[in-house]
């Protein structure tokens, strides 16, 4: 196998990577349109490159805990199987080679999140590796947000 490509993130003081052929762009943070009755973690829409994308707060997602907006908070849109997602981070950082060979194994512990697809240690730094898709298919309510996205493209 070759090695991985993916972006690098963080949010509550824990860094996350996503892989690159799951990353449309990265986006400044910037003002959305609010959308009523939608889970708690989805904080609005933004039109980027004539789509509209919903933005979910990462922090929600991962920790229960809301994004802080500071200079270095970014937008990763994403692709899904069946829509575009801008998951809202404290700062996307860099984008990274990860070696075959640098992937651990899951514990039980990671197993019972199937979203997380493994984790790499590098130096001092410990990187957990996300699946968009899986991660928003398993959000409760989230049929809701792409039902509303697709009647509104």
């Amino acid at each position: 196998m070759e090695d991985q490509k993916v972006v690098v993130f963080s949010t509550s003081n824990e860094e996350f990577g996503i892989p690159v052929l799951n990353v449309i762009s990265i986006e400044r943070a910037q003002q959305l349109n609010a959308v009523p009755l939608m889970p708690s973690y989805m904080l609005g829409v933004l039109t980027i490159r004539e789509e509209l994308i919903p933005i979910v707060d990462a922090g929600l997602i991962l920790f229960n805990k809301t994004t802080n907006h500071t200079d270095k908070t970014k937008i990763i849109v994403t692709k899904t199987d069946t829509v575009s997602v801008g998951l809202l981070v404290d700062d996307a950082k860099e984008i990274i080679d990860i070696p075959t060979n640098q992937l651990k194994q899951l514990s039980l512990t990671y197993q019972l999140s199937p979203y997380i697809t493994g984790v790499v240690t590098l130096e001092n730094r410990m990187i957990t590796l996300l699946d968009p898709s899986k991660l928003f298919d398993g959000l409760e309510g989230f049929d809701d947000i792409e039902e509303h996205i697709q009647s509104h493209q």
